[in-house]
């Protein structure tokens, strides 16, 4: 799986032109069909979406290229499922962001339980990209536990990357998709 743009059209043309290389051989990727479709839910409807696959033309092995909106293996835009760990920082129960958000309580309690299981190592994880990207880097006080300093530190970062590459208009979750990989969720990340 590959973690590319959202616009189909862009992500086409650059496998075409060769742009696109493998995550395990940075060999060159080419068209190679097409995944399953899959309903995919944003904020205010849902999409049915068949992405793209491709296949690296050195090693052979062939990868999904899932658009940076959405995560691995997860059927919700990354915005929505930001927006319930966002709500649980703030303390919010599960429930609760389930009604807010209009998802069943199970899928928003699994959502917080696989990020409450490695707050810590996102938190780490994008404290270091800060430093990277931050020309003077300001590492946020302590927010109030884990899951507020977390997100705190994801803020920082964003604005960071704003600041210093003026990436405008792009969401903070979808920010944090592509620094995942889309893996946010996904088990064995961060590793």
């Amino acid at each position: 799986m590959v973690t590319v743009g959202g616009d189909a059209a862009a992500v086409e043309r650059r496998l075409v032109e060769g742009r696109l290389v493998c995550p395990g051989c940075s060999g060159v990727l080419a068209g190679w069909g097409y995944a399953r479709s899959r309903r995919l839910r944003g904020q205010e409807s849902a999409v049915l979406a068949r992405p793209r696959r491709a296949r690296c033309t050195e090693c052979g092995v062939t990868h999904v290229l899932l658009p940076v909106q959405w995560l691995l293996r997860r059927a919700d835009a990354v915005v929505v499922i930001g927006a319930a760990l966002t709500a649980k920082a703030a303390g919010v129960g599960f429930r609760r962001i389930a009604g807010r958000l209009g998802r069943p309580a199970e899928t928003v309690r699994g959502w917080l339980r696989r990020f409450g299981e490695r707050v810590e190592a996102v938190r780490r994880l994008v404290t270091v990209l800060l430093r990277a990207v931050a020309v003077d880097p300001v590492i946020p006080a302590p927010a109030g536990g884990a899951w507020a300093d977390a997100l705190a530190v994801i803020g920082a970062a964003v604005a960071a990357a704003i600041g210093r590459f003026g990436v405008l208009g792009v969401p903070s979750w979808v920010w944090v998709s592509a620094v995942s990989g889309g893996r946010l969720l996904a088990p064995g990340w961060p590793a």
